[in-house]
């Protein structure tokens, strides 16, 4: 395999961890934003098992060609609620990674002031992947933050 890299981003919420931690818990809460912007998931795709030995599944579908579409197989090594998840998915069919490859998920949930401090990393990634990732991510927090700035009255009319 080529040089890997990790990906390591720290994002800060307006919303306590108890909040954050559900909304990557809670399918009718991740499908309202995970995905990059050209992306949705589904919430009849979505299946979650969140407890250490649980898994995270769910299918990326893109908005414009249904057809093109990125599974999210993951099992939860150790989860903590309201603080941490760890995972990994075994790769398969991703270019520039060697089939089986394991790649792992980090995220760890810190109370910071009045909401959360995010911390990700995931990996190994070839360069380009690693930076794609990252506008991903970048792109599904973006609408977290949105869902998160959300009264919880309006979140349910809007599953």
């Amino acid at each position: 395999m080529s040089d890997t890299f990790e990906l390591t981003m720290s994002r800060y919420f307006a919303a306590p961890p108890v909040d954050v931690f559900r909304a990557f818990v809670d399918p009718a809460e991740l499908a309202q934003w995970f995905a990059p912007l050209v992306f949705h998931v589904p919430l009849s795709s979505i299946d979650i098992d969140a407890r250490s030995g649980g898994h995270w599944r769910m299918t990326m579908v893109n908005n414009d060609d249904p057809e093109v579409v990125s599974p999210v197989d993951s099992v939860f090594e150790e989860v903590v609620e309201n603080e941490l998840i760890v995972g990994y998915e075994i790769v398969n069919d991703f270019p520039g990674m060697a089939p089986g490859t394991k790649l792992t998920l980090r995220l760890e949930f810190h109370a910071d002031g009045e909401g959360t401090r995010l911390e990700l990393r995931q990996g190994p990634f070839p360069e380009l992947f690693r930076d794609m990732t990252a506008v991903g991510w970048g792109q599904s927090f973006h609408k977290l933050d949105a869902l998160l700035g959300t009264p919880a009255s309006f979140r349910a009319a809007m599953a």
